[in-house]
């Protein structure tokens, strides 16, 4: 183009062009996982970095801020906090089911504190992430250019485990969220060998008999899912795996002691998904002060290495049960859970059921075994030679 010719554009057209292009790449290269790895690019780029500068589990930890200069400077032409956000959310044991990093300093709790700065924390990669690279390097997977194409890095890895059900995720794109629960990785291997054994007739096999293996979601701090609500006494579990989304009722998970002179008090042990404790303690101490809930004397948080302790103190005057039922209605003890099974397949975001998403994974892993195994044949025959 000349220096100095100015080209005439409809303001429509050009704003349409624009914004789609810039929806796409927030879809496809930021927000939402690919089907078959269960990664983001920026999480993907995370453990490709690491496994190249040989952060493996067996390996002394290394500085976050060196790991995330190595991101930042060969993959991902981002902010340094974004990356490192992702790297802390990885490593944190009641975000993820199966932590894929392995780091040690302060990377944030359930009380909702925020990580240290990433000079203060180490990392490395956790074992289970190793399966996820397994066979990189026999040519299971393609690579593509980085941002200044002067490395390659890889477009999706082999995943030898199926991350996206297993650690879930979530994120909010441009006209569209996804949001899956953590599953229990046992569970959904069983699901995966019970589709292989019915190979021939998949077409035959049903989300009831898949979510007998897969019974719900399986939260890394715990909870009691609700499959049946007093309005619906259809399977709520169910109807969201077969449709791809759907709402899930999870509770804390509380049992009353009884102290002296016939007073009870109520212990938390457990909280639903991604609720803060200490969000949720100045909620109940507000509804005390307001009037809202009446019979609570003391409340007070015992929680310890060993595991959450929440005490709610009660009068001798009060039902335990009735006070119990109030902080399920008035606070996040009850929480609801919205389930999207969104992800990236063949580069578009699809609206997955369950069957889809483990068909989806299977596919692909047909895909990295037999390009090993064609891999491994060349390499075979050359030795022969």
């Amino acid at each position: 183009m000349e220096i100095g010719t100015v080209h005439q554009v409809d303001i429509d057209i050009e704003m349409q062009v624009a914004y789609l292009d810039y929806a796409m790449s927030v879809i496809v290269a930021r927000a939402l996982p690919d089907a078959r790895d269960g990664l983001k690019p920026v999480q993907r780029r995370i453990l490709y970095a690491m496994h190249d500068i040989g952060l493996r589990p067996d390996a002394p930890y290394k500085k976050s801020a060196r790991i995330v200069g190595e991101v930042l400077g060969k993959y991902h032409p981002h902010s340094d906090a974004a990356v490192y956000d992702a790297m802390a959310r990885m490593a944190q044991d009641f975000s993820l089911r199966c932590p894929l990093v392995d780091g040690q300093g302060n990377f944030g709790s359930v009380d909702g504190d925020s990580p240290a700065a990433m000079r203060y924390t180490e990392a490395r990669m956790a074992p289970i992430a190793t399966e996820l690279l397994a066979d990189l390097d026999k040519d299971t997977v393609d690579f593509a250019p980085n941002f200044d194409d002067t490395l390659r890095e890889p477009t999706v890895l082999p995943a030898a485990i199926p991350n996206l059900l297993v650690n879930g995720a979530s994120g909010i794109a441009v006209g569209m969220s996804t949001s899956i629960p953590p599953h229990n990785l046992g569970e959904v291997c069983d699901a995966l060998v019970y589709m292989l054994d019915h190979w021939r007739k998949l077409d035959d096999v049903t989300i009831e008999e898949l979510v007998r293996f897969i019974q719900g979601p399986d939260f890394p701090t715990g909870g009691v899912i609700y499959r049946r609500t007093e309005e619906r006494d259809e399977d709520i579990i169910a109807q969201a795996y077969g449709r791809g989304r759907g709402k899930i009722t999870v509770r804390a998970c509380v049992h009353v002691e009884e102290m002296t002179r016939s007073r009870h008090r109520l212990v938390v042990t457990e909280l639903p998904y991604q609720v803060n404790k200490t969000t949720l303690i100045e909620r109940i101490a507000q509804l005390v002060r307001d009037g809202r809930i009446e019979g609570i004397t003391d409340l007070r948080d015992e929680s310890d290495r060993r595991g959450m302790r929440l005490v709610i103190e009660l009068t001798r005057t009060v039902e335990p049960q009735q006070v119990l039922t109030d902080l399920f209605r008035l606070t996040q003890m009850e929480n609801t859970f919205s389930l999207i099974l969104l992800a990236l397949v063949d580069g578009e975001p699809r609206l997955l059921t369950l069957k889809k998403a483990l068909l989806t994974y299977l596919e692909h892993r047909q895909v990295i075994v037999t390009r090993r195994s064609q891999y491994e044949l060349a390499r075979a025959r050359e030795r022969a030679h």
